[in-house]
């Protein structure tokens, strides 16, 4: 055998260690560890993790103390090299307040193997605190009770090269004027935001004063151990894989944060053989479907006054009571057959409307061909009624959002109050869809229409119907 065969060999059973769902987990608590050790450190800021990644490493009791049920959202591709960006479709400025309320903030996510810091953390959340720095200073001219309002941009040295700092500072400025110039609000701030770093690498913990700072520190907390290859070896028996909760979908058998966090102690006291049907058995005891929501919230669009809500919902028959209301009326998008829900007596026949929409490429064609045009007028007729109306869907972050968005864009006018007259409708836009968008994100910051659903509302609104034809053009966005 030769030494590519060997290599090749070594190389599958490294692979296979770093999917093994025990060494997953047991590195995960090892990580949780020093997140715990982090937070004990700075004991009066909030514990966020940066969403999917950050909720395996954060104790869902401690965020709940200080942050109740707020979740950070810094993608990692905001940040990659030449892909730089602050979007406004996740702008996170839900977590202004929070950092407010608390003088500053701790935000937990990890990275595989290679580096020490996600690029979330390195430059997704640098650019966002220079952005929001800068964008406040252009609505407040001047910040009251501050001489200088740091605007800079920091990011880790060593990790971000002078370079690419360079080139992100020349985008900021167009960043912040189109923040400033949207629909969101800003709070108000005393100071402006500035990241700093820490992690297992980390000698000495920055001091953090509330007194003497003159920025809200947000404390960027890289959760795992940079080590060779990814992968080392522990005495007690298992393999470290750097930035375990990554890409959880390749290992975790369908286990979850909030499963693995309810359940942490006997998965951790399990052996290596026990643990796939341990997890199967957790996975049935805790009923809810794989990737959905595991409550039901249903969430009104603040700037429509509540006319319009979206729901969030891990089952549909768990939304039954919320939707029970006699001035509510509904329109439920399901993959399931509705039959069961049709069938229910809770919910006035001619208050709801029940679509069966399939999964994939045949569901978005499914949305723009028939969703939408069924959905439009049925919407329409009610809240010229005086009902209020709710769009619910299985995970309430995709095809219900984009139902909200067409309707928000077609029947309400810039300051949120119904179109009552065909005649005078707001003419139709890529800008107004953007700021009919920024409405929802507002009201639910886990709003996550994809860029398929988005193409398929402009399409829906913006072509003649003729020309529909459900294949991609160019995104609102």
């Amino acid at each position: 055998m030769g030494s590519r065969d060997l290599a090749a060999i070594a190389l599958k059973e490294l692979r296979k260690e770093s999917q093994d769902i025990y060494n997953r987990i047991h590195s995960i608590a090892e990580d949780a560890e020093f997140v715990k050790q982090v937070h004990r450190y700075y004991r009066n800021l909030p514990l966020l993790p940066n969403m999917r990644c950050g909720a395996w490493y954060t104790d869902p009791d401690i965020v709940r103390r200080r942050a109740s049920s707020e979740r950070a959202y810094f993608k990692s591709t905001d940040g990659h090299t030449n892909n730089w960006s602050f979007n406004l479709r996740r702008p996170n400025l839900h977590i202004l307040p929070l950092i407010v309320q608390h003088h500053g903030l701790i935000l937990v996510d990890s990275t595989r193997a290679g580096k020490r810091i996600p690029d979330a953390l390195s430059k997704t959340v640098p650019i966002w605190c220079a952005v929001i720095n800068r964008a406040f200073q252009l609505r407040q001219s001047q910040p009251s009770g501050v001489d200088i309002w740091d605007t800079a941009l920091y990011t880790p040295p060593g990790v971000v090269s002078a370079q690419e700092h360079h080139h992100i500072e020349q985008k900021l400025d167009a960043w912040a004027a189109e923040l400033a110039e949207s629909f969101y609000e800003l709070p108000m701030l005393q100071h402006p935001l500035r990241p700093i770093w820490i992690t297992p690498a980390t000698t000495t913990f920055p001091s953090i004063s509330v007194s003497t700072l003159l920025f809200y520190p947000i404390v960027c907390l890289s959760a795992s151990k940079l080590v060779a290859d990814g992968l080392e070896r522990r005495a007690n028996g298992f393999a470290y894989i750097q930035g375990s909760g990554d890409d959880h979908e390749l290992w975790s058998m369908g286990l979850t944060p909030t499963i693995f966090w309810k359940n942490r102690s006997v998965l951790l006291n399990a052996t290596r053989s026990a643990i796939p049907a341990l997890v199967q058995s957790l996975l049935s005891d805790f009923d809810v479907p794989h990737g959905a929501a595991s409550d039901t919230r249903l969430i009104p669009i603040a700037h429509v006054s509540g006319l319009l809500s979206i729901l969030s919902t891990s089952t549909l028959r768990s939304a039954i009571p919320f939707l029970s209301s006699s001035r509510l009326a509904s329109v439920w998008l399901t993959s399931n057959d509705p039959s069961h829900l049709l069938s229910t007596n809770a919910i006035e026949p001619s208050s709801l409307l029940c679509i069966q929409s399939p999964m994939g490429k045949r569901g978005q064609h499914h949305f723009l061909q028939t969703v939408l045009p069924r959905s439009m007028p049925f919407i329409e007729a009610h809240l010229l009624r005086g009902n209020r109306v709710c769009i619910a869907c299985e995970n309430g972050l995709d095809i219900g959002v984009g139902l909200c968005l067409a309707v928000l864009t077609k029947l309400f006018y810039d300051d949120g109050s119904l179109i009552l007259h065909t005649d005078k409708r707001t003419a139709l836009s890529k800008s107004v869809l953007r700021t009919r968008l920024h409405w929802i994100i507002s009201s639910d910051p886990t709003a996550n229409p994809s860029r398929t659903t988005l193409k398929r509302v402009n399409e829906f609104l913006l072509s003649p119907s003729c020309m529909r034809s459900g294949k991609d053009q160019e995104l609102a966005e």
